[in-house]
């Protein structure tokens, strides 16, 4: 299992999978769908400064895709930057997010980057578990920020420093 940098011809199998969540979870609180034209120009809108998209194929199916972009704007934040993971259904227990977590964290390493964080719904312990498996350390919750499903959803803030 060896992640790849994504390419443009992966925006739609990427945007497939980010739907899904964006559709039936609140693993995302976006509620806007992403067209494969957007998650293309997302994919060449991270190509630099540790920021990056890399994509897991498995028999010629994508099952998962990994991404870094910058934390916040401005250069104070130039050195942090935020991730994030998502796997097919099903697809989740066999290694592939850690892989693809791996993946942007060397790339992070092979820049100036000082800190990968992670925005989390407080609604999934899976990931929050995930991500203290690698090395991630809870440093806030804000509760109420997120709105989905006409709830009001916390946002658990977790930090790894390299």
């Amino acid at each position: 299992m060896k992640p790849r940098r994504a390419e443009a011809g992966d925006a739609g199998a990427i945007a497939s999978i980010w739907n899904h969540y964006i559709r039936n979870t609140t693993v995302t609180f976006t509620t806007d769908e992403k067209s494969e034209n957007q998650v293309a120009d997302y994919i060449a809108g991270r190509q630099s400064d540790g920021a990056c998209v890399f994509v897991l194929k498995e028999s010629g199916t994508l099952t998962g895709f990994s991404a870094s972009s910058p934390f916040r704007s401005g250069p104070g934040y130039a050195h942090t930057l935020e991730t994030s993971v998502m796997l097919v259904t099903g697809a989740s227990g066999a290694g592939r997010g850690r892989a693809l977590m791996h993946a942007v964290e060397a790339e992070a390493r092979a820049h100036p980057i000082r800190a990968l964080v992670a925005g989390i719904s407080g609604e999934n312990d899976a990931a929050i578990r995930f991500h203290s498996a690698l090395g991630f350390d809870k440093v806030g919750r804000m509760p109420g920020v997120g709105r989905k499903f006409d709830r009001l959803l916390d946002l658990v803030l977790m930090q790894k420093t390299l």
